[in-house]
């Protein structure tokens, strides 16, 4: 039986005592947490323990004895030390010894209950591992992945093991809280016990959070309540709050601020992480957010920005929307010639342009109305980013989905159009192969026609397939308008998603505290002598950074879902209509 005794590296100079810790059958391992030094009373040492166990729910008591003869006077205090097992019992019982002028260690193990023959472990036979027990209290473990072929309850022993040791010195919390300065009965040594560094600051800041909380829930809970109005769930207010991105990021940020200041204790460590990462995620969007304000209110840029938009001269800039407009006009200009020397279907072609020639006219007819009130617009969305970096930048997001809304009717337009056209040209087919479209059991059965319907079918089919070039190249060119401003929104909320799920506050404690995060531990040997045992230093290795983001990501409001390529491209091909703004639970075309 191999036996490994964890021993704190804060206590390998301490005065002779004895061993206080846990003992972990199932693994053969014995925790040390801390050394309790001379002189002390037997039921004062068991009446801690006990109130150990009771705070900390850990199984605490006297593992064995520690000996640290550089420090002792020249008796040696072996038969004592030996004799304190009576009066504290347990199987096994530890002797660990340092001695006198060397750095050599030694361990023994006795066995009460059980003979020498049947598995005691000799000193070769025990393993001695130190460990920073301040880092391993403030570390938290994260074991590796389980494998697909194994259950969720099959992990490693050692992982297990290494997690008994983290989880024990974790919740041994109320042992530290003695330290040298406390008049107490009996003396501790351990990663604490030279006392407890504190801040005035942070334990007023303790003290004043409650409140400060209690008072920001209070607030939260009337807008939550204020916001579920009904009201706000009638048809027009409804619809426009489920298309917005503002809205969306308004309900995320009130959610985020609503699970932060809550009154309630969080119930384990990953709770506190995620409060603190969307605590410092609010207060960075927030910081973001007055930096771009003071930015658009500095030099009058905000007057700049509305007289590019929307100028007073005749002659527009190239970033103005009348340009943009008089840009389409080109176009469709273009369009209804012989764009590229392609032959197009003149009477068609005429139509379609004039159509959309009179939906420019009227976007241009808009603009001028609403000219007076664009730098007020502007003014009103840059105060807008006081409540973040992420509201404003979803206030831009609407805003070009407002100015580009002549583009979107063009390839709503140009789509349905040639949509109606590829599905009558795939129908007109299937009767010319004698078959039908079944619309109860949606599969193509056979069917016989007659002539009549033959002729009108074959009359059809030819009229649509030489339509269906033009109606084809009004919807490539508007499609490619329309992916381009879909492209340009994406790139915002993209950035909006990043600030809302980047777990920073887990992304700075893996730089500057890589041990808060463990993703295991790694053995180096210090000493292996002969008949001596084997010594080991325990270190951790910290979380990888992709895994930092994947664990502590932030749950985003899912705005937008992600259509796969080939589900894109059919889309494309077959004319659906692509709505990027769908929720995730909304039913789609």
């Amino acid at each position: 039986m191999l036996l490994k005794a964890f021993f704190p590296t804060c206590c390998s100079s301490v005065d002779s005592g004895l061993l206080v810790g846990r003992w972990v059958p199932e693994q053969s391992s014995a925790v040390v947490l801390a050394v309790l030094h001379f002189p002390f009373i037997p039921a004062q040492v068991k009446e801690l323990l006990v109130q150990v166990q009771r705070a900390s729910r850990v199984d605490v008591a006297v593992l064995g004895t520690w000996c640290h003869s550089q420090q002792e006077p020249e008796e040696p205090l072996g038969h004592f030390l030996e004799g304190l097992g009576t009066i504290f019992p347990h199987d096994p019982w530890l002797q660990l010894c340092r001695e006198r002028g060397s750095n050599s260690w030694s361990c023994k193990v006795s066995c009460q209950q059980a003979p020498a023959a049947l598995g005691v472990p000799c000193e070769d036979q025990v393993m001695l591992i130190f460990y920073d027990q301040r880092k391993v209290l403030l570390s938290r473990l994260h074991p590796s992945a389980v494998l697909p072929d194994h259950q969720a309850g099959d992990a490693p022993a050692s992982t297990r093991g290494l997690a008994a040791v983290f989880d024990t010195v974790a919740r041994s919390k109320e042992l530290f809280r003695s330290n040298q300065f406390n008049e107490g009965p009996v003396r501790l040594s351990h990663w604490q016990s030279e006392g407890v560094e504190a801040s005035i600051l942070v334990e007023l800041a303790k003290w004043a959070s409650g409140p400060v909380c209690l008072l920001l829930a209070c607030l939260l809970s009337l807008v939550s309540a204020a916001s579920t109005c009904r009201v706000f769930k009638l048809w027009p207010l409804s619809f426009i709050g489920s298309k917005l991105s503002t809205c969306e990021q308004l309900r995320h940020r009130l959610e985020h601020l609503t699970f932060v200041f809550s009154t309630q204790k969080a119930e384990s460590p990953a709770q506190l992480m995620r409060k603190a990462n969307m605590l410092v995620s609010v207060l960075l969007d927030v910081a973001l957010g007055l930096s771009l304000l003071s930015w658009l209110h500095r030099k009058n840029r905000i007057g700049q920005l509305a007289d590019a938009l929307v100028p007073v001269a005749d002659r527009a800039p190239p970033v103005s929307l009348q340009h943009v407009a008089e840009e389409l006009q080109h176009l469709l200009q273009w369009l209804m010639g012989a764009p590229a020397g392609l032959k197009m279907n003149r009477a068609l072609d005429q139509v379609l342009g004039r159509f959309f020639l009179y939906h420019i006219h009227l976007w241009i007819s808009y603009i001028h109305l609403m000219s007076p009130f664009i730098e007020c617009i502007l003014w009103h969305v840059g105060l807008s980013a006081c409540l973040g970096l992420t509201v404003a930048l979803s206030i831009l997001s609407d805003i070009i989905a407002l100015l580009t809304f002549h583009i979107y009717c063009f390839y709503v337009y140009g789509a349905r159009l040639y949509c109606l056209k590829i599905y009558g040209l795939s129908s007109l087919w299937r009767l010319f192969r004698g078959k039908k479209w079944n619309v109860l059991r949606q599969r193509v059965d056979s069917c016989s026609y007659d002539l009549d319907q033959l002729f009108i079918g074959t009359l059809l089919f030819t009229i649509l397939l030489f339509l269906l070039p033009t109606t084809a190249l009004y919807y490539l060119v508007f499609t490619l308008l329309r992916l381009l401003v879909i492209t340009v929104q994406g790139l915002i909320h993209l950035l909006v998603e990043l600030i809302n799920s980047l777990p920073l506050y887990s992304l700075g404690l893996r730089l500057c505290r890589p041990y808060r995060l463990a993703a295991g531990v790694k053995f180096c040997i210090l000493k292996h002598e002969a008949g001596r045992p084997l010594r080991l230093l325990m270190q951790i290795n910290p979380l990888p950074y992709t895994r930092v983001v994947h664990t502590y990501r932030l749950p985003s409001c899912g705005c937008h879902p992600k259509h796969s390529w080939g589900s894109l491209c059919r889309k494309l091909f077959f004319g659906e209509l692509i709505y990027p703004w769908r929720q995730r639970g909304d039913k789609q075309d």
